[in-house]
């Protein structure tokens, strides 16, 4: 079993350059970080009529603790305000919101519907009110509201029952949801409809104050999935041009109900084969896994491969489309690609490499969309497992203009007001970090409410810790 380094022990900056050194990696790091109104990360950005206070985003994560019809809870709200007492200037989505039940990845999501508007339309206002309350100005901070289909993942009735709506055949990942035939596939007609629930959502989300929506193409769900559809016949598969179809049709769509909105997507720039847990407990590739069907790879399944992706940028160029969050890989089959972790979540496998090379991957990838791409406002994501380091990381990304925005998920559940340290020059609350202990994983994996059990006071005193130490020792 492979070993490697903690964060933790790199003490000093020059253990963690020797780290990279050792690994042969080229991320950019600054030694001082700033604070204060000169620092990279303090500084303004527009995009649109929208300006971004800070270069600091928060991501979009799904709780698993809302109601069975789709609305927040306590939990939730508890959520959305750390997000607005965090520092970030940027809100990329709040949370993964699913535009129709059957597209929901668990039994208490959140769910866009007409009788749940003016609970979701709250929890903006919550996030506004805890700023406000913390750091003043509102009129730099942008929130938006991340709008989902779960296709292949999705589970909307029972927490162990999938429900797949997926977008194609898949020989590696088939018998893992028990699809054994066509019907567990989306028809065309089903795709026209859910297209019209997408700019339902979005004009419900204009309506509610949200500035931008975005239309969710990522982590192996519905939209993510149709870019892989080469074997899936009709208006949908096949060629680039039927593969984008859903995105050109929802866009056009929201373009006519929903002018005044900011239009986005978080896009899996690259993915690899879907991985399993070997003999060994370490990650391989699933030997029934088809190249082809991996979006942003290489001819093997094994590498980055950015031709496709470049060509869904000048797409959304095309379409007016300025905001982009890149991330990469999936949760369910290729987690070590998409939040690089030290311990593996309960179902997974152990890091077939150091994780930081999985966290220099994606801030490579996303400095040449970056680079080829200098109009749109992008933001980055796999920043997480940086730990302590990720101040020094983040700033000389900015800095370097190899990304415009620091996106942040599970950093925030263990440790909420990170910007804010970081802008404001305060010492990192080391007991807060998140190590990547992956219970936030682990736990909805298990059909409980995701948070940070380890690291999170008010999660530690829940009974669901208990319920989850009990069912990680079986």
């Amino acid at each position: 079993m492979p070993t490697y380094p903690r964060i933790a022990s790199l003490k000093t900056f020059d253990d963690f350059q020797a780290r990279l050194r050792e690994l042969d990696l080229q991320l950019a790091a600054e030694e001082v970080v700033d604070s204060g109104d000169t620092s990279p990360l303090a500084q303004s950005a527009k995009v649109g009529e929208l300006t971004i206070g800070n270069r600091f985003c928060i991501l979009p994560m799904e709780g698993w603790d809302g109601t069975r019809d789709g609305k927040p809870t306590e939990l939730t709200r508890r959520r959305w305000k750390n997000f607005g007492i965090s520092g970030a200037k940027l809100m990329w989505g709040g949370e993964a919101v699913a535009v129709r039940h059957d597209g929901r990845a668990n039994p208490n999501q959140l769910c866009l519907t007409e009788n749940n508007l003016s609970e979701i339309g709250a929890l903006r206002e919550l996030l506004i009110a805890a700023h406000a309350e913390r750091f003043g100005d509102t009129d730099d901070l942008v929130v938006g509201l991340q709008l989902t289909h779960s296709g292949r993942f999705a589970r909307p009735n029972e927490k162990t029952k999938p429900e797949p709506r997926a977008a194609q055949r898949n020989p590696a990942l088939d018998p893992r949801l028990n699809i054994t035939d066509d019907s567990g596939i989306m028809t065309d007609d089903e795709l026209k409809s859910l297209i019209d629930d997408f700019v339902i959502a979005s004009a419900r989300a204009a309506k509610l104050g949200y500035q931008f929506v975005d239309v969710k193409h990522c982590h192996g769900y519905l939209g993510h999935e149709l870019l892989s559809g080469v074997d899936r016949p009709g208006e949908f598969g096949g060629s680039f041009e039927n593969r984008t179809r859903f995105l050109r049709q929802i866009v056009a769509g929201i373009r006519a109900e929903a002018p005044e909105l900011e239009l986005g997507v978080r896009l899996s720039i690259f993915d690899f084969l879907p991985y399993r847990k070997s003999e060994s407990g370490i990650g391989e590739p699933e030997p029934a896994g088809d190249p082809r069907l991996v979006f942003g790879s290489n001819s093997r399944g094994d590498g980055v491969e950015l031709s496709e992706p470049i060509q869904f940028l000048e797409l959304m160029q095309s379409l007016g489309m300025k905001l982009i969050c890149t991330t990469a890989g999936s949760p369910y089959y290729t987690p070590h690609l998409q939040r690089p972790a030290f311990f593996p979540p309960s179902d997974g496998y152990q890091p077939p490499e150091d994780p930081l090379i999985g966290v220099d991957r994606q801030i490579a990838a996303t400095a040449e969309l970056k680079k080829r791409f200098p109009e749109m406002f992008v933001v980055g994501s796999g920043y997480t497992y940086l730990q302590d380091w990720l101040p020094n990381v983040a700033q000389a990304v900015i800095r370097d203009g190899l990304a415009d925005s620091i996106g942040l998920g599970r950093m925030v559940l263990s440790y909420p007001d990170l910007p804010a340290d970081v802008l404001e020059g305060n010492q990192l609350a080391r007991k807060k970090v998140c190590r990547t202990f992956s219970d936030c994983t682990t736990a909805p994996r298990k059909g409980i409410i995701s948070g940070c059990y380890p690291l999170d006071p008010y999660y530690k005193n829940l009974p669901e810790r208990k319920e989850l130490l009990a069912l990680k020792k079986e």
